[in-house]
This record gives C-alpha cells, structure tokens and sequence, in this order.
C-alpha cells in the first residue's frame, strides 16, 4: 500500500511545536513536502531560531512518519527563517535590521540591562543574528556587560561600525565618551544621541535588535515609539508592589503608542542562598502572572536573585555564555524563544510589497 501525501499531512497534524503549541501542519511549518512511494522527504521551517531544538523536532516529526504503514527512507530538514515584521503605522523598518525588540522597564535597579544582554545572546546561541543597542545615554552599560572596550571603526566618516563580542554586535554611547564622564545633557540633545546610535550603526544583516531602554517613561521611550520602527516591547520587572505600580505605567505607554507587548519578565523572582541553596521570595510572589492576567499578555518566564548572575554580567561574560548549560541560561534561552514566537506570529511587514508610486509632470 503507497503512502499518500494526505496521510503524511494527516500524520504531521498530529505532531506539535513544542514553543508555539500548535501543529506543524496548521502552523504553515511543512515545505517542500514529497513522496515517492513509502519514502517521504521534507522541510520544516521555523519562523524562530530554535537551533537548541532542531535535534529533538527532527525526531518526532521522524517518528510519527515512520508509524506510517509502509514507510521507506524518510528525510526530514529543520530550519529557521526569520522574516520582518510589522511595526508602528507610519514608520518604515531600518535597512539591514528585520525586527527590533525594546526591553524596558517602568523603574530601575530591576535588572533590565542584565536581562536584555542575556536576552540578546540567548537569541544569537539559538542561531540568530542579534544586534544590541545600549539606549541608556546617561547609564550606558553595556560595554561593561559585553566585556567590550575601545572606539567603534568608521569608514566612511559619517557612520560606525558596531563593536562585537559572544557573537553579538553592539552599539553604545559608552563606547563614544570616558567612562567615568557624565552624561549633563537635556533631553532633544539624548533623543537627537539615540537616533545617531540607531541609524549611523552599520548594522549587519540583523534578525533582531534588541534595544535596552532607560528606565521610565520619558523622552527616550517617546522618541523610540514615535521614529522607530519597533516590532514589540519584553517589560521587566521585580515581584515587588513599588515595582509592578511603575511596571504597569511602562505597558500602558507601549500600548497608548501601538507597540505590542510580547510579555512579561519577572526578575528577582525568588533569592537563592549561595551557601545552602534556600530558596525565599524577599520581593514578594506572583506579581508579575497577577500582571499579565490584569493586561492579557504573556508571562514569559521568572528568574532568580543570584549572587551569579551579577558577577557574570559585571565579567564582561553574562550567564548565557558564562553557564550556557546552567539552569538560569536554561531559563533565558526558554524566554528567547517565547520572544521570539511571539514575533513570528505577529502580521508580516507588507510594506515591500507594495509598489511606489511615482507622479510625473509630462
């Protein structure tokens, strides 16, 4: 009896994504599908990177082939593409960056940049190609994170290219001023210090960027939500009531400007003793889920108080590539790949499809 691409179809339905829940088959996964006979060969695309998972996937969409009665040979491809999407009405998306992701937060010293960095490199481990830009003009601080030091190279006098370390590419006012010099400027002149670092950073070839916000709500998040193209916001916050008050503020302007908000992170969840591994919720619990309940989004994914993973980001090595199998680079590669399946199930950019239109005086 020959297998018919019908059965194959009705045998993938049956095998789900574990990150995005849903089928292979329903979730538009399943390309260049063919059977000869009992051998089945195909490709399944992720619109995420997953380079961590493409083992584990490969062999359950293998297995529920070969349960097929029947089945020859089976090859199977898994693959990422990762493909622009749509940003705030207006604005145009940057050239040679698909998708920028802002991590914020309402408050600081709730461990905002410590979880964009780790972020970023959790992406670029999963196979991506990440950018991070440091938007905190009067508290750059990641050079510091990155273990990255030295002036950014220009070739052509106008624009720079982006400093690099773990695989990351960077840009920062940090690079660009004395360490210990302050940053005594009003705000057009930051905003104005914003738009430079963005647009004169020769970005190469970026999946995502992320982008790590001041604290707050104030000149830089308006100028971010208003001029550039952001595909969605991460807000971060501690359990702490102080912190929720200033974190729900945070989500209410991302969403007054129509960015979305692809989740939640709760940092500090839960402080683990270095000594004997006690583990107790000294900012309180549950504060972050009870927030994502109140707004309907996403909670992404809770870490601990660890004595670790302040001195691996102060290292210059931050826990993602410091511990890249340890339990808490476990969790923000988990939160990477939730970020990045929000993305990909957002609309896709149209605008290039659209042709311009051109009026002439004859």
């Amino acid at each position: 009896m020959s297998i018919t691409v019908d059965a194959v179809k009705a045998a993938l339905s049956q095998v789900i994504d574990p990150n995005t829940t849903k089928d292979f088959v329903s979730g538009k996964a399943v390309k260049n599908l063919k059977v000869d006979n009992g051998d089945i060969s195909l490709d399944i695309e992720l619109g995420y990177p997953a380079k961590s998972q493409v083992d584990s996937i490969r062999r359950n969409v293998i297995a529920a082939l070969k349960a097929l009665p029947g089945a020859g040979n089976i090859s199977v491809g898994v693959s990422s593409k990762i493909i622009p999407h749509s940003v705030q009405r207006g604005l145009k998306l940057m050239p040679n960056v698909k998708n920028i992701i802002a991590v914020a937060s309402g408050k600081g010293g709730v461990g905002k940049s410590t979880t964009a960095v780790n972020l970023a490199l959790a992406l670029a481990a999963e196979g991506a190609s990440v950018g991070l830009l440091d938007a905190d003009i009067y508290g750059p601080s990641q050079p510091m994170m990155l273990g990255v030091s030295g002036r950014p190279q220009t070739v052509d006098g106008k624009s720079m290219e982006p400093m690099e370390n773990h695989g990351v590419q960077v840009s920062s006012i940090g690079f660009l001023i004395d360490p210990d010099e302050p940053m005594v400027w009003r705000g057009p002149m930051v905003t104005q210090a914003l738009q430079q670092l963005l647009e004169q950073t020769n970005w190469r070839d970026l999946d995502y960027l992320i982008v790590d916000m001041p604290p707050g709500t104030g000149d830089i998040q308006l100028t971010l939500s208003q001029k550039v193209p952001v595909t969605g916001a991460v807000i971060v916050t501690t359990p702490q009531d102080i912190a929720l008050l200033d974190a729900r503020k945070g989500l209410k302007m991302f969403e007054k400007v129509g960015i979305p908000i692809l989740g939640i992170v709760e940092n500090m969840s839960t402080h683990i003793c270095s000594n004997c591994g006690h583990a107790e919720e000294i900012f309180g619990a549950g504060g972050g889920a009870k927030m994502c309940k109140d707004f309907n989004v996403d909670f992404l994914g809770a870490l601990p108080l660890t004595m670790s993973i302040r001195e691996q980001a102060d290292s210059g090595k931050p826990t993602v590539v410091a511990d890249p199998d340890g339990p808490v680079a476990a969790i923000y590669k988990d939160i990477a790949r939730k970020i990045a399946v929000q993305v990909a199930e957002k609309a896709k950019d149209m605008t290039s499809k659209f042709p311009s239109i051109v009026i002439k005086n004859d």
